[in-house]
């Protein structure tokens, strides 16, 4: 199989055309000496609890109470103590521990997502330089969740990740060769054209999942690639093959780190390097085939044969072998396995870390002269970023747009109103009134309650790839509200086709396109004021939970229901979209109602007709103006947007 070294050169494999992308590639040698994390641990209502549990139990809390408890509240907690390693080019560094020993929280720091000054402290080097912005765009890193869209197949995944991450020196078939190749490299042929899935829908296999993931970051051609847990969920086999991909990158001049929860002895012999953390502390550090010999020479060796990896991890969660058959924990076997390291080992891997000689001070030159002219992020302009976003999400969309359960609901629903006020009359106000308040009401929660999921659900995704610099906000975000125009017009339309001539409403098609106007204006209020709550909230349950309340309070003040609204509450129905869009529909049926008026003899005020000409006094007469409903939509159309632009750029900062 063509590595992607060689295969990404040229479309054709031609060494003599090879891309400046390309040619840009150099070795990186990582180093990490005492890599220090901490964090605060602030809780304020820890202290309150506390204060409460003493006033209830009749003790005092007295200053000394408050100081001392403050000071435990606002202690420091120490995630990473001392990391110090380092890996080269060709080889596989593995960062071995349970649980909460630090793991995730190292390969962050070693990938440049944590900074100094905010909790991280001590050095880390690539070829013996602090990581600069340009290095750290060729470290590639893969984190434990698959962040993928789930409708999208393998192969227009990964194409539409090269469009977007690749520069615009590269032209659009080379990027899309880039991706083929990736797909070649990491075994991806078979399944190129299923799509990802998720836990609901059906696609690739939990290892091609992860393998996406990968193929993700290998599409820069990264020097250094970083994998947080890339075995987990996978059996033992898929892991190896996975491990065994990463090997043949490795032997292509890549930098790998990854941390494994429980390797299989297989795995475990295809690390060249390992670090075992035991809660944030090192307890080793050196070549995976030496790690045995060195425990047994510090006094820790296994009363029965085993797997090395469940070895080193049974050590780190304190658990001794040395008392026989039967296994304890210990409170201080994790000390005395610090203590071993910090008198051993670390003196030798830290001389070896700091010594000056490494051939990377070498490569640094190299890297200082290519990097400033050809290695500078010119990615896509912002046209090009809009154009390949709003493809992708159309793609991504409509799946979920059109599934078969969101069209059944817009169908049932016609034909339930379409059969509950078949052939109305036209002199019936009260049931033709109800008709247009409920298609406000329909169309009002309908899309609102729909688009409250978006930028929830895609949260991950966003910030994964904004991480990566792949597009800028505005092209994100305009690529999103415009690709959802043309499909969230399609269902109304299908709904008013189908229930405007069964009710029987104003026999015109002049008042048919007007009343379609108005619904998908409301519509695209609607759908507005959901994805500026779910931007705002970021919580997929809660924003649902406040769009169905301010829903539940714009009908109440529709109009429809209540006329003499309390004092305090009657300037809600002016921010009410089901306000104005229910004016406006009755607007397209009556006009100004004088008709309609003059028809029933509202003015006689005799019995029979009482009732209804009191809903043409109220709800069609003398009401607002219909050019003034649709300004207020219109500003209610952009201003909802924009609320959910600042709030994800909010997120972004």
């Amino acid at each position: 199989m063509a590595g992607f070294d060689e295969a990404a050169e040229t479309p054709n494999g031609d060494p003599s055309k090879q891309s400046s992308w390309d040619s840009n590639s150099y070795p990186i040698t990582l180093k990490f000496i005492d890599v220090c994390y901490r964090v605060k641990m602030e809780n304020s209502n820890e202290f309150r609890r506390t204060s409460l549990r003493k006033m209830f139990k009749g003790g005092p809390t007295s200053s000394s109470d408050v100081e001392n408890q403050t000071a435990r509240i606002n202690q420091e907690r120490t995630i990473l103590n001392g990391i110090t390693g380092m890996v080269s080019p060709g080889q596989i560094l593995a960062v071995l521990g349970p649980s909460g020993s630090g793991k995730s929280t190292l390969l962050n720091a070693l990938a440049g997502r944590l900074h100094h000054g905010h909790g991280l402290t001590g050095s880390i080097f690539a070829n013996n330089k602090k990581l600069t912005k340009s290095t750290r765009k060729r470290i590639g890193f893969v984190t434990q969740d698959d962040v993928l869209y789930p409708h999208l197949t393998v192969r227009e995944t990964l194409i539409f990740c090269s469009l977007l991450r690749l520069p615009v020196s590269l032209s659009k078939n080379e990027k899309i060769s880039m991706a083929e190749s990736v797909i070649q490299e990491l075994g991806l042929v078979k399944c190129e054209n299923t799509i990802i899935g998720n836990s609901f829908i059906r696609g690739i296999s939990g290892g091609e999942r992860k393998r996406v993931s990968i193929a993700h970051e290998m599409l820069i051609n990264p020097s250094l690639l970083i994998l947080d847990e890339p075995t987990s969920g996978l059996d033992s086999t898929a892991a190896f093959r996975l491990v065994a991909t990463l090997g043949s990158l490795a032997e292509k001049g890549k930098t790998i780190v990854t941390s494994v929860h429980q390797p299989s002895s297989r795995v475990y012999q295809a690390f060249d390097s390992v670090v075992v953390l035991s809660e944030g502390r090192c307890i080793y550090f050196g070549k995976g085939n030496e790690a045995m010999n060195y425990f047994e020479s510090v006094g820790f060796c296994p009363s029965f044969p085993m797997n090395p990896a469940d070895f080193l991890l049974d050590l780190a969660n304190g658990v001794s072998h040395v008392d026989g058959i039967r296994d304890r924990e210990k409170p201080n076997v994790r000390q005395n396995l610090v203590s071993s390291y910090n008198a051993v080992l670390a003196p030798k891997v830290k001389a070896a870390c700091l010594d000056s000689t490494s051939m990377a001070s070498k490569e640094t030159l190299i890297v200082g002269k290519n990097t400033k002219k050809s290695f500078v992020t010119s990615f896509s302009t912002w046209f090009d970023q809009f154009i390949i976003l709003l493809q992708r999400n159309m793609k991504e969309r409509k799946h979920e747009t059109f599934n078969s359960l969101r069209v059944f609901q817009v169908i049932a629903a016609s034909l339930l109103a379409g059969f509950m006020w078949w052939h109305s009359d036209y002199r019936d106000i009260q049931d033709r009134l109800g008709l247009l308040f409920f298609i406000s009401i329909f169309w009002g929660v309908f899309p609102s309650f729909n688009a409250v999921f978006a930028f929830p659900q895609e949260r991950a995704i966003f910030v994964k790839e904004r991480a990566s610099g792949m597009y800028t906000l505005s092209s994100y975000f305009m690529a999103r509200i415009t690709g959802d125009l043309p499909m969230e017009m399609i269902l109304p339309t299908l709904f008013l086709a189908i229930a405007y001539w069964m009710t029987g409403l104003k026999p015109e098609l002049s008042s048919f396109l007007l009343t379609l106007m108005v619904l998908i204006g409301y519509v695209l209020v609607s759908q507005g004021l959901g994805l500026a709550l779910g931007a705002l909230i970021m919580d997929a349950k809660q924003a649902s939970t406040v769009v169905t309340v301010t829903m539940l309070a714009f009908v109440l003040t529709g109009g429809f229901y209540v006329h003499k609204v309390p004092a305090f509450m009657s300037w809600f129905k002016y921010v009410s979209t089901t306000f104005y869009s229910y004016r406006l529909l009755i607007n397209v049926q009556y006009g100004d109602g004088k008709q309609i008026s003059s028809f029933l003899g509202c003015s006689i005020n005799n019995g029979r007709e009482r009732a209804s000409c009191k809903f043409v006094n109220q709800d069609i007469v003398g009401q607002m103006q219909p050019a003034m409903c649709v300004g207020i939509l219109l500003i209610m159309f952009v201003g909802y947007r924009l609320l959910a632009y600042i709030a994800l750029w909010r997120i972004r900062a």
